[in-house]
């Protein structure tokens, strides 16, 4: 399986994210479970490249890939926004008051928790997020 989906960054696209990763789950007979798990891990990407790639007002793209040898699901999300790694981010603690904690850091932990790997590369002006999840 090899899926595409371009989207622009307006929060409104989060719509379409969530259809690509269930024709995905129905594509490769996902358990529900797996799929919301999935749906959330791209709506805290997705999302963060929305809020926070591009100056306010600029409309850009942002491509969504997945890739399945059966045995294992790929995405690769890549946006020429700017330069971000969110695996350099620590981890948030968990075990920390959500209204004592910093702001940030817990999307990423919580996508690290469910994906199996996680990698950032930057190439060619383009943020290049990939995410691997055992089927």
């Amino acid at each position: 399986m090899n899926k595409k989906l371009n989207i622009k960054n307006r929060i409104g696209e989060l719509e379409r994210v969530n259809q690509f990763i269930e024709e995905i789950g129905v594509e490769l007979g996902l358990d529900m479970e797996l799929q919301m798990n999935l749906n959330l891990v791209m709506e805290e990407m997705v999302s963060n490249v929305i809020f926070y790639a591009y100056p306010e007002g600029k409309t850009a793209d942002i491509e969504l890939v997945a890739e399945s040898n059966g045995k294992e699901l790929t995405f690769m999300l890549s946006d020429h926004g700017k330069e971000f790694d969110p695996t350099a981010k620590e981890d948030a603690d968990p075990d920390v008051n959500p209204m004592e904690r910093e702001i940030g850091g817990m999307g990423i932990f919580i996508v690290k928790n469910i994906m199996n790997q996680v990698t950032y590369q930057r190439l060619d002006g383009k943020n290049l997020l990939t995410m691997k999840k055992d089927i």
